[in-house]
């Protein structure tokens, strides 16, 4: 029986299991494969994509307004009780002058089925909903845009993270090899009593800040990892595995840097959402100008009504009457003790300032993109610098690593070496991550 159990537990456990690895899914990819992926399966990409579709239905919302309508009621009354109408004695009602009698008037049951087709002959803030509900649409356009532009940032900030963390693993992983034979070494030096037990104890300071600096890095890349992977719109248990390498990143960007001078403002999502704005306050002023105008609908009318003081309404020999009317409705503003005046004038106001705000938006983005650029040479700049420092950082640390051995260095020289030497190796690795995020900046801000 325990062995029954047992064989049930396993089998139960394998298929869970097997049902989990089908659920997860392995990708590999490089950064523009990444940056695809994401601007099909980010979630911010998905909701813009259907905040446009939405706005194309709000468009045929619109336009629908000005098409003709029909309607159909069917009207149903049963007349349990019948209202008394009261009339003078005399004349035509009979009865004595000066009495009043009591009359009931209508049917016990009432049934009225009309259709009514409608339209909308002219009204001009008809004209200008049209017209608002093209630009409503183009802002989403616009904003679908610019979720594409900062979700492409977004993975290669995300990118380089993870590309920044693997190779500080690399780089602490081999200085703690190298720091891990020095302190065995100095040991057994220090066993033969040709040197003190502080150059072996500063030696094993440095090695401990090693390895908690590769345990934060350790975890640091599980986190990056799935930070990514939330970015391209993964399921965090995915497996993901990226195939640039950083270097190559930041070489493939160095070469671009020459094309980056020129900036049009007018290719800037945010300048184009902007202009758009100021078009809103445009039709909104134009909206509040139409009031004004005069409006003309027309409908028709086509129905059928019966009476019966029995329900009888669905027997074939129930007598139906029809009837049908058209009508015209003319509506003439003439006077509102100036409100239209006044929303006219607010609309007007709310239209400069949109102006003032695009002006102020094309001086910025000009601003930007000139420090943005800055900010990218600089960082070509430091790259070049990093790269320097760091084989003289090298070249420093094997000089004072001999030194040390030979007893002509003590162990702090050394380990001030070595503390430099990782510094230097961290600064190189992240000029390089700058160089990426800088030129991503760049290519946001030029709608690419």
């Amino acid at each position: 029986m325990i062995k029954r159990n047992l064989l049930f537990i396993t089998l139960l456990i394998f298929a869970l299991n097997a049902k989990a690895q089908e659920k997860r899914q392995s990708y590999s990819y490089s950064l523009d494969q990444a940056i695809v992926h994401a601007l099909e399966h980010n979630y911010s990409v998905i909701n813009s994509g259907r905040d446009i579709e939405a706005a194309r239905q709000k468009k045929w919302e619109t336009t629908a307004v000005g098409l003709p309508q029909i309607n159909g009621t069917v009207d149903y009354q049963n007349n349990f009780s019948f209202q008394q109408q009261g009339v003078s004695g005399g004349g035509p009602f009979g009865g004595a002058p000066g009495s009043i009698s009591t009359f009931a008037f209508g049917t016990k049951h009432n049934m009225n089925a009309v259709a009514t087709l409608s339209q909308l002959l002219f009204d001009g803030s008809y004209i200008v909903a049209l017209q608002a509900s093209k630009t409503y649409l183009m802002y989403y356009e616009n904003a679908k845009r610019k979720t594409d532009v900062e979700v492409k940032e977004m993975v290669i900030n995300a990118y380089g993270n993870v590309l920044l963390a693997q190779e500080s693993i690399t780089i602490l992983k081999k200085n703690k090899a190298i720091l891990e034979k020095t302190v065995a070494d100095t040991k057994e030096t220090f066993k033969n009593g040709l040197i003190e037990e502080e150059n072996v104890e500063q030696l094993q300071i440095t090695l401990a800040s090693v390895n908690s600096n590769l345990s934060n890095t350790n975890r640091l890349l599980d986190i990056t990892y799935k930070m990514l992977k939330i970015t391209l719109g993964m399921d965090i248990n995915d497996e993901l595995i990226i195939t640039d390498k950083l270097e190559n990143l930041t070489q493939k960007n160095l070469g671009v840097a020459l094309t980056l001078d020129q900036f049009n403002v007018n290719d800037n999502v945010d300048y184009q959402i902007a202009t758009n704005f100021q078009k809103q306050r445009e039709l909104e002023y134009k909206l509040e100008r139409s009031r004004a105008l005069p409006s003309l609908a027309a409908n028709v009318n086509f129905g059928y009504n019966s009476f019966a003081n029995e329900f009888t309404f669905f027997s074939s020999n129930q007598k139906w009457l029809n009837y049908s009317n058209l009508g015209v409705r003319l509506s003439v503003p003439i006077f509102s003790s100036f409100a239209y005046r006044a929303k006219t004038q607010q609309a007007k106001i709310a239209m400069e300032k949109a102006k003032t705000q695009l002006n102020e938006a094309d001086q910025k983005l000009k601003l930007q993109y000139a420090n943005a650029k800055s900010e990218f040479d600089f960082s070509i700049e430091e790259f070049a610098t990093a790269k320097s420092n760091l084989a003289l950082a090298e070249r420093i640390e094997k000089k004072q690593q001999i030194k040390f051995k030979e007893g002509l260095s003590s162990s702090f020289d050394f380990s001030e070496a070595q503390r430099q030497l990782y510094t230097t190796q961290q600064n190189y690795l992240q000029s390089m991550v700058n160089i990426i995020n800088k030129k991503a900046s760049l290519e946001k801000l030029n709608n690419k």
